[in-house]
């Protein structure tokens, strides 16, 4: 195969917080993987609660790159297992290469990646949209100017409370909230407890990752679901999570693309947990790998798109109804912009 990649500057329509920080443009490695005059892509974001970097992404992919280009894809899911041991268990930089070897396989067998698993894209739920922690006014603004009939509430302030009842004041829309890591387990059953009465679905990730006595307290008491995402990362996870968590958020790029993504989310849903697709702020080349898997999720966060000014490029779009997808095969990505 012949590999490129290169790192693009997402810039952000608006700064963006969580309860760890704010930033307002997003680097991201978009690899490329051409075969048989086809070329798919992926996509992997830098992250600093990972400790992942965008200079370690493309030392990575060029350590790589020669075992990419002496290989001939014939199933993605030997390759990942491939790259495993190649890569050092790198998952970011293995779900940018997994993500473009699913869409090189689908252009080049005419197939849609989801349609490969025979998964049914009427069954697929609408995505939220992201409302950043900011000045409260600022907070109201975003969601006036996006109406949207689902958002995720990033909280993790010291006046949530606050927050919650202002944004309430600008839309009756069902909010899902993530705390990011950084509330108590007493903090997180009051407030769980409160916001069961303001149209909330679900709380996120309330804990830091590794609570897992306190999750599994708080499990059983909580009036609203808990959805672990900084505590689930790849399959080694799944089963702590299956008696702390009554759901996980499965990102492909934590996970390392789409074949371990699927396989998360099939066993999840397989002991009855709630499954839920998200995204770190990718561009269309990563949330069309993701939307792949939706199907099988209960919930989506795949607004990556939505919140960035500078998308390179187009496939699956991300609607107030719910996920257009594209007609063309594999995860349907045209780059718009030259790697």
């Amino acid at each position: 195969m012949e590999v490129r990649g290169r790192i693009f500057s997402l810039k952000l329509k608006h700064p963006f917080g969580i309860a760890r920080w704010t930033h307002s443009e997003q680097p991201s490695l978009i690899v490329a993987l051409s075969q048989d005059g086809k070329t798919g892509y992926g996509e992997a974001t830098q992250n600093a609660y990972y400790d992942v970097t965008a200079a370690k992404l493309m030392d990575g992919l060029g350590k790589v790159r020669p075992f990419l280009e002496n290989v001939r894809l014939e199933q993605p899911e030997i390759l990942w297992e491939q790259l495993r041991e190649r890569t050092g268990n790198f998952r970011f930089l293995m779900a940018a290469i997994d993500e473009a070897a699913w869409d090189l396989y689908g252009k080049i067998h005419g197939v849609r990646t989801f349609e490969h698993w025979g998964l049914n894209p009427q069954n697929v739920p609408v995505s939220s949209y992201t409302i950043g922690i900011d000045d409260i006014e600022v907070m109201q603004q975003k969601v006036r100017e996006k109406p949207w009939p689902v958002y995720k509430i990033k909280l993790g302030t010291d006046h949530d409370e606050d927050i919650i009842a202002a944004l309430r004041e600008a839309t009756d829309a069902v909010f899902r909230i993530d705390a990011n890591a950084a509330w108590t387990p007493e903090k997180t059953l009051r407030m769980a407890h409160w916001l069961a009465e303001m149209n909330v679905e679900f709380i996120e990730q309330p804990l830091p990752a590794g609570a897992w006595k306190d999750m599994r307290r708080l499990y059983a008491l909580s009036p609203l679901p808990l959805i672990a995402d900084e505590a689930c990362r790849t399959e080694d996870d799944l089963e702590n999570c299956r008696d702390a968590f009554h759901g996980i958020n499965v990102k492909l790029t934590k996970a390392g693309g789409l074949t371990s993504g699927y396989r998360m989310l099939r066993w999840a849903r397989e002991r009855r947990m709630l499954t839920m697709v998200g995204c770190m702020t990718e561009s269309t080349v990563g949330i069309s790998a993701a939307a792949q898997v939706a199907p099988l999720c209960d919930f989506a966060d795949l607004d990556g798109p939505l919140l960035i000014a500078n998308d390179p490029a187009r496939g699956v779009e991300i609607t107030p109804d719910g996920i257009d997808y594209s007609g063309i095969a594999g995860n349907g990505v045209e780059l718009l912009a030259e790697l």
